[in-house]
């Protein structure tokens, strides 16, 4: 169905139902005198749904919302009375989930891009029948609830991802259709569709104003993911006023340029019929992704403050309340839902788990007629990893060759690929400087979607949400993405969004230094590092050799699949350098996994001397020059700060004993190594934006040198 054609059928609809006139209380009067004068695009404001079991469910949804934020005296309460009607007929007619099993992989996933209303998703969970009791509504927005401001996937059942900076979540839903339409392609059987769900989002006018939808939207309309419907919230406000002083694009014909199929619902307020097909007919497109522009009011039904800012980010108040129940006739206490109102959810339920009892069926047949691909299923789906996959991780001696650690990097993926059956991810248009292609298998694309490369383009701030979206689609799903380390900066939100949602994703960052030379400061990353470390629950591994890059992929997969002493999912950071370095017989995968180690041991040292990266062999020929002197020095490789803060205080102490003098050296910013090197101690590094020269010329300016590290010492000691 085209745009135009979708938009006359549906508008003729809307034409009949807004003839119908409203009642005449004095409430729904203002109501309607307020609308007409309102922005000629908005629906009407009067009308008529004409199943009276719907409207009641519809109106349930809107209350619980209200009564929410009244209680909480904080909240958004217009966006989920006006996407209640979408809300309804979506959960009603057409999501296949499982309330008591919230991880059967083939459910469909349902993602409120628009977070800020987030009681429209938990009084849906609690009208499906979720674990959302009405106390845990009463709780909205109050510490230790499960009803946080914005939905909270590590804390609510049945939340899949943590939405609130507008656009993360349609990105975060691309990702999730994209694991689902790659495992499909992987594993689905002539008359065995395993994997094979929907994804649905509800996003608001925010949502397309923040670029990161357009990046998201363009890679999706790229790859084809049919089963990715969003409902567009066309309200036309946000917290400034009316959308027209900033927003008048035709965001339609956005998503149709960008290879979305588009329609239009032109009154989402009353138009059930009008919702219900065309939902179906998304669902019939299957080689494109559908955008469905409902044009709704938001905060319907309340007579002041509909269709205006006032009703986006603030309670409706006990007044507007009770006129606004006078205006929908709902005569019911707070928090008080009719039977009726559960009643006309109960088919959610019932399909749900009529539909999972019927695939644990297909799985059990599937599992004993193809054995080999329902082990690697059960791995995705259970994050349980393969036995040994560690050992695909190779060592290294002084022997080899020395290398740049990106490509080291390249040499673990490309191990770890086909030892991890949920192990994919791709570039952001620069896999042959990020090293990043995993070389056995081709490129994920529309007519290639089984492929595990991914191709993000020039699209750092999607290509992270999207990455969420792969890892929690599925626990075993282990995506990593790649830039340049200073590029970071385009994606710092969604590595953010990674830390908080438990979602593990690895962060392949290379060019990692003024090391890169002569590209200059607009590439040099300075701060990056300290950044990352300030980071709650993100891993920031900078390692200094072939050992330490294993190491630190080690450290990456089990953190991705909750094994550390805190038993959740965390993304990680790995930092990588451009310039090449020597391999060290004492550098190890289990130091690395430590967070730091002696690779110079001495008993009782003068001088402790910590390197990371590119900087740790300067340090090791430091010490070399130091002892020739008579001090007795260690060295200390110091890749991630995260893991050693994990460790027993007696093993922290025995590798940077209390007392010693000490000096870090790291091409960044010297921020936070003074807890390390204490108040007399020194740290080396780079304090401003760096320069365009050659990368040795630079280190010699900049003072990181292995003369500079003795210098330092020596004052020390």
């Amino acid at each position: 169905m085209s745009f135009a054609i979708a938009t006359q059928s549906v508008s003729l609809r809307f034409n009949r139902l807004s003839a119908k006139p409203c009642r005449a209380s004095s409430s729904r009067r203002t109501f309607a005198v307020r609308m007409q004068a309102s922005a000629a695009a908005a629906p009407p404001a009067s009308g008529e749904i004409k199943d009276k079991n719907a409207e009641l469910a519809i109106n349930a949804i809107r209350f619980l919302s209200i009564d929410g934020v009244n209680k909480a005296n904080s909240g958004h309460p217009g966006l989920p009375m006006g996407c209640a009607p979408m809300s309804y007929v979506l959960f009603k007619d057409f999501m296949t989930a499982d309330p008591k099993d919230i991880t059967w992989l083939s459910r469909d996933r349902f993602v409120l891009s628009a977070g800020h209303g987030s009681m429209l998703h938990y009084s849906l969970l609690h009208l499906m029948g979720y674990d959302m009791g009405i106390e845990d509504l009463k709780q909205f927005r109050q510490w230790g609830s499960k009803t946080p401001g914005h939905p909270e996937n590590f804390l609510t059942k049945g939340i899949e991802v943590t939405t609130g900076p507008l656009g993360q979540g349609i990105a975060n839903a691309v990702g999730l259709a994209v694991a689902e339409k790659h495992l499909a392609a992987r594993y689905n059987k002539p008359g065995m569709d395993l994997i094979d769900n929907y994804t649905y989002v509800i996003m608001g006018d925010g949502c397309n104003m923040e670029g990161i939808s357009s990046e998201a939207a363009s890679l999706a309309g790229h790859w084809g993911l049919g089963k990715l419907i969003a409902l567009y919230d066309d309200n036309r406000i946000s917290i400034d006023g009316h959308t027209d002083i900033s927003f008048t694009e035709d965001v339609a014909a956005r998503y149709e340029a960008m290879g979305w199929h588009v329609q239009h619902v032109a009154d989402g307020n009353h138009d059930i019929d009008g919702l219900r097909a065309a939902i179906e007919n998304a669902k019939s497109v299957t080689d494109k992704p559908s955008l469905i522009k409902v044009s709704t009011l938001i905060g319907y039904g309340s007579p002041n403050k509909a269709d205006s800012h006032d009703v986006h980010g603030a309670p409706l108040g006990p007044d507007e309340t009770a006129a606004t129940r006078e205006y929908l006739n709902w005569p019911y206490g707070e928090f008080e839902v009719p039977q009726e109102a559960y009643d006309e959810f109960s088919a959610f339920a019932k399909r749900g788990q009529e539909a999972h009892a019927a695939w644990d069926k297909m799985a059990a047949e599937y599992a004993q007629k193809y054995p080999e691909e329902w082990a690697e299923v059960e791995s995705i789906s259970t994050g349980k990893l393969p036995a040994n996959w560690e050992d695909s991780l190779p060592s290294f001696t002084s022997e080899d060759k020395g290398l740049a650690t990106r490509l080291h990097s390249q040499t673990m993926l490309n191990a770890l690929a086909p030892a991890i059956p949920g192990f994919l991810g791709g570039s952001a248009d620069l896999a042959p400087s990020n090293m990043t292609l995993m070389k056995m298998f081709g490129d994920f694309q529309k007519d290639s979607p089984e492929e595990r490369n991914v191709r993000f383009g020039v699209r750092e701030h999607a290509m992270g949400a999207i990455s969420n979206g792969l890892a929690l689609y599925a626990p075993g799903l282990v995506p990593y993405c790649a830039t340049f380390f200073i590029f970071s900066d385009y994606m710092r939100n969604a590595m953010r969004m990674s830390a908080l949602s438990e979602a593990g994703v690895i962060y392949v960052m290379t060019h990692d230094s003024i090391g890169l030379g002569e590209d200059g400061p607009t590439h040099q990353p300075i701060e990056h590092l300290a950044s990352f470390r300030a980071m709650p629950n993100m891993l920031t591994i900078r390692p200094g050799d072939g050992n330490e890059t294993a190491g630190a992929y080690k450290a990456a997969v089990l953190n991705s699949n909750a094994q550390n002493p805190k038993g959740i999912k965390r993304p990680s950071t790995l930092v990588f350098s451009r310039q090449g370095m020597p391999n060290m017989d004492t550098t190890s995968i289990d130091g690395t996994m430590k967070g730091a180690y002696p690779v110079v041991e001495c008993a009782n040292p003068d001088i402790i001397l910590i390197g990371t990266g590119s900087e740790l062999s300067m340090a090791v020929e430091a010490g070399k020059k130091l002892e020739a002197e008579g001090k007795k020095v260690r060295v200390v490789s110091m890749p991630c700060w995260e893991l050693f803060e994990e460790q027993p205080q007696s093993y922290k102490d025995s590798v940077l004993t209390p007392g010693v003098a000490k000096v870090s050296v790291e091409a960044g910013s010297t921020f936070g190594w003074q807890k390390y090197v204490g108040e007399k101690g020194i740290a080396i590094g780079v304090d401003d934006f760096g320069a365009s020269a050659p990368a040795p010329i630079l280190y010699e300016k900049y003072g990181i040198t292995v003369d500079a590290v003795v210098d330092a010492a020596k004052s020390l000691c």
